[in-house]
């Protein structure tokens, strides 16, 4: 044996971990998770300001994502086709404004007769409103609770005056995050693939590119094509029962479509209300959110899942779960991006995670 020849040293042997020492490395790494979404969540919410515009102009972005690549086929700049995306989209929300600018300013002013009429005929229900009342009062004197009066002395034009800067600084950060993000798509997409060194994850991250444009971009041009069909439908049907600017209450139909379940719920309340402010009996006063619901049935049941097929259909309970917590943390804007997030989130999980219902196949 050589001189030179060294030992190698023992090998020692560490103990096997305990149950609880296992259950606390688990629940240390638990926790850590736990905590990590609570703050990223709660980071979500307390930057909504910037981060709603930025996710809105990004959902955008990735609907109009495919018309910019049709356009640069023609040998068209990248910046170039967006910028033409874009103003086609500002066009098109401009027009929708204008057409309901007359109706809507005209049921604007009807709001103290709507509100008297509203009022005569909730007057009917007083008397039940009112023993219900002094049911809570008199539950409040046994209980040992107390009246709290808040009263708020701001103006509309004070509220005005603070919302505008506000509101308008959101709409210059949507149309600036999605004109840049449909004109650096490609770039933003060759630079994620060369953060990649591995080949397979190379390829997962192009097929997640892949899918996430294909889901996204495919639900929402067909949501809004469906939308635009119910639109025309509602304006139709409200028209033939004598309903008065049929065409707002059809725009409105397909505009709150977009927010599934919250959206068609709030119209039939919206129609319910129509409805008592301009027929006088109850059938009349019913038919209005029943027209719009039985449409609305015939939308949901036959002609969404014709246009989608079941590779977008999504588990109901799923997207009752992300339109809650989105509305929770963004309101109405959170409400339009739950089912886009969502979809997202299943393009990335079908990728990495073997085995979900979607593949990277089914977007080809």
């Amino acid at each position: 044996m050589s001189v030179n020849a060294r030992k190698k040293p023992p090998i020692v042997r560490l103990p096997p971990k305990s149950s609880l020492e296992l259950l606390l490395s688990n629940g240390a790494r638990a926790s850590a998770i736990f905590i990590g979404i609570v703050a990223f969540v709660f980071a979500l919410h307390a930057g909504r300001l910037i981060l709603e515009p930025i996710a809105l102009g990004i959902v955008i972005g990735l609907m109009l994502g495919p018309v910019a690549s049709k356009i640069e086929k023609r040998n068209v700049p990248a910046g170039l086709s967006a910028l033409l995306v874009v103003l086609v989209f500002l066009i098109c929300l401009c027009a929708f404004a204008a057409a309901l600018a007359t109706p809507l300013a005209f049921w604007f002013n009807r709001l103290p007769e709507v509100w008297q009429q509203l009022q005569l005929h909730l007057s009917q229900f007083r008397e039940p409103l009112s023993s219900i009342a002094h049911m809570r009062e008199q539950l409040r004197n046994i209980t040992g609770g107390s009246k709290v009066t808040v009263s708020v002395d701001n103006s509309p034009v004070e509220n005005v005056a603070v919302l505008a800067p506000a509101v308008i600084a959101q709409i210059i950060v949507f149309f600036a995050s999605m004109y840049f993000f449909v004109a650096t798509r490609h770039q933003t997409r060759a630079a994620m693939l060369r953060l990649c060194f591995d080949r397979r994850l190379r390829w997962r991250v192009a097929h997640i590119f892949r899918d996430v444009e294909y889901l996204v971009s495919r639900y929402l041009l067909s949501i809004t094509l469906i939308n635009i069909g119910q639109g025309i439908a509602v304006t139709l049907a409200l028209w033939a029962i004598g309903v008065p600017s049929p065409a707002i209450w059809g725009a409105l139909a397909g505009l709150l479509n977009f927010v599934i379940y919250v959206g068609p719920a709030a119209m039939a309340v919206i129609l319910l209300g129509v409805g008592a402010v301009s027929f006088d009996t109850l059938t009349a006063i019913l038919l209005p959110a029943i027209v719009f619901l039985a449409l609305h049935l015939a939308e949901s049941q036959f002609v969404t899942p014709t246009f989608l097929g079941r590779t977008l259909t999504l588990n109901p309970f799923v997207i009752f779960l992300a339109l809650a917590f989105w509305i929770w943390l963004w309101g109405p804007i959170g409400g339009f991006i739950a089912v886009p997030a969502l979809l997202i989130l299943y393009a990335v999980g079908g990728n990495i995670i073997p085995g979900m219902e979607w593949s990277s196949s089914e977007a080809g």
